[in-house]
């Protein structure tokens, strides 16, 4: 049985707790990152405080009271860029970044988007699966001195209206 993954727009004071996930999420990848690249994925909760000032949403994904996941947005005027995708280990594979992402389209055609876009890197096969089914298509990589020595990937989606 799946559990009741809840989905809501986060508030200044879920700083910390985002920043808990983003952790959670990408320390067993850390040792791909180059540390700079690292730093620059788990943003600490300051840096997350700021994002709210910023043109654009960030949610958090909970279960049985605790958060598990979270995702932002931010407006570049025909696209939504995503960033910060993250879900816990213990709750991958239990559909909370179907649900994020589904929240994020949601968002995208009530605001008017055409597409959304992301970027990745390579040895987030989990992600990229996750992306690739709900219909991101790939744009090409990077190079990867634009992200502090780690290689990453673009995708994209056109939004269906």
């Amino acid at each position: 049985m799946r559990p009741n993954v809840q989905i809501r727009t986060a508030l200044p004071d879920d700083a910390e707790a985002i920043a808990e996930v983003l952790l959670a999420a990408f320390t067993p990848f850390e040792s791909f990152y180059t540390p700079e690249a690292f730093t620059a994925t788990i943003l600490d909760s300051e840096k997350i405080r700021k994002r709210f000032a910023e043109k654009g949403v960030i949610w958090t994904a909970s279960s049985d009271g605790k958060l598990v996941g979270t995702v932002s947005v931010v407006d570049e005027e025909t696209r939504l860029y995503i960033r910060s995708m993250a879900v816990v280990p213990a709750a991958q594979d239990l559909g909370v970044g179907r649900n994020l992402l589904r929240t994020i389209e949601k968002f995208a055609v009530e605001n008017g988007f055409a597409k959304l876009f992301l970027y990745t890197v390579p040895f987030l096969e989990g992600a990229i699966r996750l992306y690739e089914k709900n219909g991101f298509e790939h744009l090409g990589g990077g190079d990867p001195a634009e992200f502090f020595g780690t290689a990453w990937l673009s995708m994209e989606k056109k939004v269906e209206r």
